[in-house]
């Protein structure tokens, strides 16, 4: 095992050199791997969490002592102070909109220590499916340390109960576009930073085992070849192929649903040893024709499977008999594409990742052995420096969670089975940063918090006294869709919007379906969904009229598609696309998509 590492590294660490100059980390990344050691990093990690409270110190002063010289903590009169009471008195709450004007500066070119004490050479871009536009998030290379901590726990932990030895990965991760912002900083997603990380080729991914996928494939210019080929090699190596993951479940679920619509045609590549014409990127090309070989043997076995399948499922365990499990975030917005996922899966486990965000990482999965419905993950008291908002104080908001003073709790003072925002302190410059995530206490392992996700602290649905989030629109859906399984049907994605156009404002829910479900289990899912926001604020409200009757509409085949490339278009990468839940007035372009497809509306009569 330990020389198969060795191996894998010094091949990421050739090929690194052309994506990152950073050459020196890649040979740290390697020095480090090589002492990796399971049984050592979970021992390491009893030690940090045993005294969390210590440890948490501890990071806050390393962070404040690296960064002393930046002008934001500077004003802040901290005075080269570190202990959390002085942090805390001196450093405000604040959220990404306060951070702009300083990330601005730093974007258009400002070296000077504005955030943190040496300069930022790389911004990484959220999704910008929440907002409607992405993010710029200061990146360093701690923050990339911070994701080998993350990765190396629970990679220890997840190996230890489903161990990896001399096999490949079918993992769909794509590198994004990437530009230079008008200062010259390189300006890709939060993944891509990974991904194109000297340490990622170095340790990551060589710990675990090598990716089926060469370079090419991860990082070419367009996502649809990039897919087809990801699957492609999975099926070239397909005895080797040890788990199938993704950064969210997401991507795996769009990865087969494509895959049932051109297995055919990676059948006719296999058995003739000629890639498919549509592929027409001239990296990628070389880089197969290095892989694929005429071999009719494997496409008549592929075929023969695809064509044995009762409706596709068991479907990855059928293609990679060796799998021993899908990887992948599988929590929060990714939950509606779980029962997909498990058709697809069969009897493999599905194993969820660990807990982060754009912004940087917060806990590991240390128990992988858990559905991801009950899925906790223990927060890592060296990688951030870490405050909790109560939930009550959020709920005294009236629905505008940030515009309150509320009173954050330590780490270790957080209590089991009470919700919590988030709040980051980071070593890229984020401060007392309200990361906009509620999670509950589910225990502790050893002094440190074991956390569940719940849901985006921000109200996704609010007309009137209603109060309703991403979490209320997912349960309200799965109720509803419960009626389409008599008509064999599935939504195969949905999202929201609040239409006020007219008095008085209802909410809009967009389904697009798998088939054509008649029109009396339409009527009936519709009034199902207006029935299953138990929010009190949105019963009484409706009741009175103050809210007027939901309005399902049905959209044509592939609508969430055309999502998704008009996503890709603005730069945003698959590994870290989310389909937007609650589609904004200002996001007119998503709008104009759904609107322009809609092919059946119905209104609730619930309420009449």
């Amino acid at each position: 095992m330990r020389q198969e590492i060795r191996n894998n590294l010094l091949l990421g660490l050739c090929l690194s050199c052309s994506y990152d100059n950073s050459s020196w980390r890649a040979v740290r990344m390697l020095e480090k791997v090589e002492e990796f050691n399971m049984d050592k990093v979970i021992q390491e990690f009893e030690t940090l969490t045993k005294d969390a409270e210590r440890v948490q110190k501890e990071t806050l002063k390393r962070i404040l002592e690296d960064n002393a010289s930046a002008e934001y903590l500077q004003n802040l009169g901290l005075n080269g102070r570190t202990d959390p009471e002085s942090f805390k008195a001196c450093v405000p709450l604040v959220t990404h909109q306060e951070l702009e004007p300083y990330i601005y500066r730093i974007i258009d070119g400002d070296a000077s220590p504005i955030l943190t004490g040496k300069p930022i050479t790389t911004m990484s871009l959220s999704s910008g499916t929440t907002q409607g536009k992405p993010k710029y998030v200061p990146w360093n290379d701690e923050l990339f340390e911070t994701t080998m901590q993350i990765y190396q726990t629970s990679f220890a932990f997840r190996n230890k109960e489903f161990p990896i030895t001399n096999g490949k990965a079918l993992s769909f991760i794509y590198g994004s576009k990437q530009f230079k912002t008008k200062g010259g900083l390189a300006a890709r997603t939060a993944t891509s930073n990974v991904f194109r990380s000297a340490g990622y080729k170095c340790g990551m991914r060589a710990l675990q085992s090598q990716c089926c996928s060469p370079d090419e494939v991860i990082f070419g210019p367009d996502f649809f070849q990039s897919l087809y080929c990801h699957l492609l090699c999975g099926l070239i190596f397909r005895e080797e192929v040890q788990f199938v993951s993704s950064t969210f479940a997401h991507s795996i679920v769009h990865a087969f649903r494509t895959f049932e619509e051109v297995w055919e045609d990676l059948c006719t590549d296999i058995r003739e040893g000629v890639l498919n014409n549509n592929v027409t990127v001239p990296s990628i090309r070389m880089a197969m024709s290095k892989l694929l070989k005429p071999n009719p043997e494997l496409a008549n076995l592929i075929h023969n499977k695809c064509v044995g399948l009762s409706n596709w499922y068991g479907l990855i365990p059928e293609l990679f008999p060796n799998a021993k499990y899908i990887y992948g975030i599988m929590t929060g917005s990714m939950e509606p594409y779980l029962k997909k996922l498990r058709h697809y899966a069969g009897e493999l486990p599905l194993l969820t990742a660990d807990y982060g965000s754009s912004e940087g990482w917060i806990a590991a999965n240390v128990n992988p052995t858990l559905p991801p419905e009950s899925a906790t993950y223990a927060v890592l008291p060296h990688i951030g420096y870490f405050e909790f908002i109560p939930l009550t104080d959020l709920e005294n908001a009236k629905g505008d969670f940030l515009s309150i003073d509320p009173q954050p709790v330590g780490l270790t003072e957080v209590k089991v089975d009470q919700e919590y925002e988030i709040v980051m302190t980071n070593p890229a410059g984020l401060y007392r940063y309200r990361l906009g995530d509620v999670v509950k206490v589910m225990g502790f392992n050893n002094s440190t918090p074991e956390l569940k996700f719940i849901r985006r602290s921000s109200l996704l649905l609010n007309i009137n006294i209603d109060k309703n989030t991403e979490k209320d629109l997912q349960i309200a859906v799965e109720e509803a869709a419960k009626l389409l399984a008599e008509e064999k049907m599935e939504v195969v994605d949905f999202t929201s919007h609040v239409d006020i156009s007219k008095e008085p404002g209802h909410y809009v829910i967009f389904w697009e379906l798998s088939g054509e479900a008649s029109e009396e289990v339409l009527g009936e899912c519709c009034n199902c969904l207006d029935k299953s926001f138990v929010d009190a604020g949105y019963t009484s409200s409706r009741k009175v009229n103050c809210i007027g009757a939901l309005e399902l509409r049905v959209v044509r085949r592939g609508t969430f598609q055309k999502i998704l490339d008009h996503y890709l278009g603005l730069g945003t990468a698959v590994s870290q696309y989310k389909t937007p839940r609650c589609v904004g007035p200002t996001n007119i372009k998503v709008l104009q998509i759904l609107s322009e497809n809609v092919v059946k509306n119905y209104l609730s009569t619930a309420f009449n």
